[in-house]
């Protein structure tokens, strides 16, 4: 048993099944709020818990130098759902150490992170002054679209005004290796509805006069890709910048290879763009994915139908200077396009972010580079990421600064999955990080 008691303290927190997607959890959810407040104010933090239209936010601060710089650290509190619960080897909110790793849901997705720069501002406290004035912001809602939080930042600009953001919800590139995530992709998602008949129909009767929503979603999905495996639709590449020669070097350097990627998804080979790595096609190159379809009958044996409808929903991954509201629109005018004889097309726009992107050399990016470095004694790789974080372009246009995402998390984290966790080794290196990135962002 691992007596240390902070990670006794994150065994707690990672225990409270703070579910921002499920209404059952809505107790849960102002309890872990507490608890963060009760942990910030034990260190010597003004800490409160400040209402939304949804999930509280919680903010803690430490006394305000004006001599000194600002780091606001940003955090979530919610985690994704626990299901299917029966694939868990221990159940998820009964977190269990194995192997060195803590097992639970939100143990990496955030709580090790978070709880690791909360220590490592309270060891510092510990140890006398801090080098810059710290403002923590961890919210409740980032699981379920942060769709509180853009007007919470512009209702408390000038609290929260800061000289730089540090976030660690990111992945490192292989497992115990520094990395700094300089780039996200946006995303913008819809679902297509292809509506026919105005019921099901025999496919004896009428196959072959009448067209069949199924077959006329499955020719709209392939008319998506070219042979070489780029996203078709005209005016898609428009506004994508071709990469830097220092970012294709930075990708063939890192130790994140595309045997490691394709081990990771479970698959014998990578598929994709042409002439890109697989490093290269995850972060740094716009995608279009179906993530569902469906239409007609769908149980056991034959039904011989022509279904009325079908669908398919897709997401869209962005690339600098890609805007998902006009990525939609492409896609919509593409589909018409395209759309065979016989059919009507339904368009439902889901939701949608802009990418990020941080230059890895600034004062700012090249402080975080050296604390990873101080901790892991290695140089960290650089690499952007294909996940999407849509609120970090919300901290960049109202408080006027980029984040840095200094990763955390190992590749097989298995956040969103069942056996979600943490390496203890992380999350003790997490405390001396935040530690570290505070004293070099002073000397900026």
């Amino acid at each position: 048993m691992n007596t240390d008691p902070r990670v006794q303290e994150l065994l707690e927190f990672v225990a409270i099944p703070s579910v921002s997607a499920q209404a059952a959890h809505a107790v849960d959810m102002g309890r872990c709020a507490d608890w963060l407040v009760e942990k910030l104010r034990s260190l010597g933090l003004d800490a409160r818990r400040e209402e939304t239209a949804g999930n509280a936010v919680v903010v803690g601060k430490t006394p305000r130098d004006p001599a000194k710089k600002t780091v606001l650290i940003y955090g979530h509190y919610d985690v994704q759902p626990p299901e299917p619960l029966e694939l868990w080897t221990t159940p998820p909110f009964e977190p269990t150490i194995r192997e060195g790793r803590i097992f639970g849901r939100g143990s990496s997705d955030n709580k090790g992170q978070i709880l690791a720069h909360i220590l490592g501002v309270g060891e510092a406290l510990a140890e006398g002054t801090l080098p810059v004035n710290v403002i923590f912001l961890i919210e409740g809602e980032e699981e379920i679209g942060s769709k509180h939080l853009a007007g919470f930042l512009e209702k408390h600009r000038a609290e929260l005004a800061c000289d730089a953001i540090a976030i660690s919800d990111t992945g490192m590139a292989v497992d115990g290796y520094p990395t700094l995530s300089y780039g996200l992709r946006g995303i913008a998602t819809m679902e297509v509805r292809v509506h026919g008949p105005a019921q099901d129909l025999h496919s004896g009767i009428y196959g072959g006069a009448v067209a069949n929503p199924a077959t006329a979603a499955a020719r709209l999905i392939a008319s998506l890709h070219d042979t070489e495996s780029r996203v078709a639709i005209e005016g898609f590449y428009d506004q994508v910048k071709p990469l830097a020669e220092w970012e294709r070097q930075a990708a063939a350097e890192s130790p994140l290879t595309d045997a490691d990627i394709a081990r990771e998804a479970g698959v014998e080979e990578l598929a994709g763009e042409a002439g890109y790595s697989g490093m290269e096609r995850i972060g740094a190159r716009p995608t279009a994915e179906i993530n569902g379809l469906g239409g007609g009958y769908q149980g056991e044996g034959s039904k011989t139908v022509l279904p009325a409808h079908a669908f398919f929903k897709i997401s869209f991954r962005l690339v600098p200077d890609q805007k998902p509201d006009k990525i939609l629109a492409l896609a919509r005018r593409h589909f018409e396009k395209h759309r065979p004889r016989g059919v009507r097309l339904e368009f439902i726009d889901g939701h949608g972010g802009e990418p990020f992107m941080l230059d890895p050399i600034s004062p700012e990016g090249l402080a975080a580079r050296r604390a990873l470095e101080k901790v892991f004694g290695k140089k960290p790789a650089l690499m952007r990421e294909g996940g999407s974080i849509p609120i970090l372009t919300d901290f960049q246009r109202v408080l006027g600064r980029p984040a840095l995402l200094l990763a955390l998390a190992s590749p097989d984290a298995k956040a969103h999955a069942p056996d979600e966790n943490f390496p203890i080794e992380n999350f003790l290196l997490g405390i001396r990080l935040n530690k570290a990135v505070l004293e070099e962002l002073a000397k900026v």
